[in-house]
């Protein structure tokens, strides 16, 4: 698929490539722009995207619907910046010293109402940044897969509703990995079994609920996990999940500023992939394509690529490098650009020989001394084994990098 603007630089269709009418207007994510073509003189086909967010990646599908049927156009994952909550925390090395002489300032310490840590408020804007790059007429939205606060504060209450046949057992799979907790085995049927039996007077929430085997089931009887020998299943029960927890946090502001784009936003469970057949429940691109009420039971055919955009960041804006105790040990220049690159443009590089060895439009890392590196498929590769076009830069540093990766369904 192309992304396609006119020539206002406006959104348009999207479409196969088109040759004559347009240029290229970016390398990554692949764009042109109709040099004669304006928004009102083109026609637009009903398109829906699909989200299913998830705490380090968000599967993002398009859905056109078709005269033919529904055909997906996009299928894609967005890769979160995961060393935001890091990089804040060796930001604050020098707030966090012992200045025993310093006044107290709370007045401008205040948060405001509804605040999110930057590391969540990050997973939110690069999910709007992905949003705005394609034309859609309508969203779908995953509100969360499973809602922890409901599944222990109702208890049994919440499991005897719609949780009951499917829900609850898909929340145990993913909490426990899919195996018995007990003997550790995989690829098995698995049973809802209780830590605690009800006997002695064991509880349906979720928390006392876990997965075993039959035998193990079996074995066990109606003693508890602590006196079968497994004293840390109780304690491992009553952790929550983290992912779920990160996505329990971010899921209102999402919707609410998807429903701010003035697009009509519908939300629902996305956990209904394995029902529908759809490649891996573990790969949110799929979670992504079964997202709402409005899914099919077939699609017409599955794109042959999935776009993986990965969030990047341009760079540090630390000027001063500072050791563990937070005293300063280095200071950064004040220049970005050098002999007219960044770190983080992408140049196309011809690399000689070796396992690598081709022309690859890719990142570089640059330096004052003129010494460059480049990254290909995730290897450093320094400027003594390639040979670099100057005279190029396909397109400056934008925070990302997009990759085409073949579907595996």
């Amino acid at each position: 698929m192309v992304f396609v603007l006119n020539k206002h630089k406006k959104p348009l269709m999207p479409c196969p490539e088109k040759r004559g009418r347009a240029v290229i207007h970016k390398i990554a994510p692949f764009t042109i722009r109709l040099k004669d073509r304006t928004a009102d003189e083109s026609a637009f086909q009903p398109l829906r995207a699909k989200f299913d967010p998830g705490s380090k990646t968000t599967g993002v599908a398009v859905i056109l619907e078709g005269a033919k049927g529904p055909q997906i156009i996009f299928l894609g994952e967005i890769v979160h910046k995961a060393d935001v909550k890091a990089r804040m925390d060796k930001r604050r090395g020098r707030r966090h010293r012992k200045t025993r002489y310093r006044k107290p300032r709370f007045q401008n310490r205040k948060r405001k109402e509804g605040w999110l840590p930057p590391s969540l408020e990050a997973r939110i804007d690069q999910t709007l940044h992905a949003l705005a790059t394609i034309r859609i007429t309508d969203l779908s939205v995953e509100h969360v897969r499973f809602d922890t606060q409901k599944l222990e504060i109702f208890g049994v209450e919440y499991q005897q509703g719609t949780l009951l046949v499917y829900e609850v057992r898909e929340y145990l799979l993913k909490k426990w990995a899919r195996t018995c907790v007990y003997c550790a085995a995989a690829g098995v049927s698995l049973q809802v079994e209780h830590i605690v039996t009800k006997s002695p007077g064991g509880s349906n929430r979720v928390s006392n609920l876990a997965l075993a085997c039959e035998p193990c089931n079996l074995t066990k009887n109606n003693r508890a996990a602590a006196e079968f020998g497994h004293l840390d299943i109780q304690a491992q029960a009553r952790k929550p999940l983290k992912n779920a927890a990160i996505m329990n946090a971010t899921r209102w502001r999402l919707y609410e500023q998807l429903k701010a784009t003035g697009l009509p936003v519908k939300g629902g469970p996305g956990s209904r992939t394995e029902r529908l057949g759809y490649g891996s429940s573990e790969e949110h691109r799929f979670d992504a394509l079964c997202v709402g009420e409005s899914t099919p039971e077939h699609f017409i055919h599955l794109p042959a690529t999935v776009q993986m955009w990965t969030a990047q960041g341009r760079g540090a804006r630390q000027m001063c490098g500072a050791d563990k105790d937070g005293f300063p040990i280095r200071h950064r220049s004040r220049q970005k650009v050098h002999f007219g690159f960044q770190t983080g443009d992408l140049i196309r590089a011809v690399v000689p020989k070796g396992k690598y060895a081709g022309t690859w439009t890719v990142r570089v890392l640059v330096r004052a001394n003129g010494s460059f590196d480049i990254s290909v498929q995730g290897r450093r590769i320094a400027q003594g084994d390639f040979v670099q076009i100057l005279s190029h830069c396909a397109q400056r540093n934008g925070g990302w990098t997009y990759e085409q990766n073949p579907v595996s369904a």
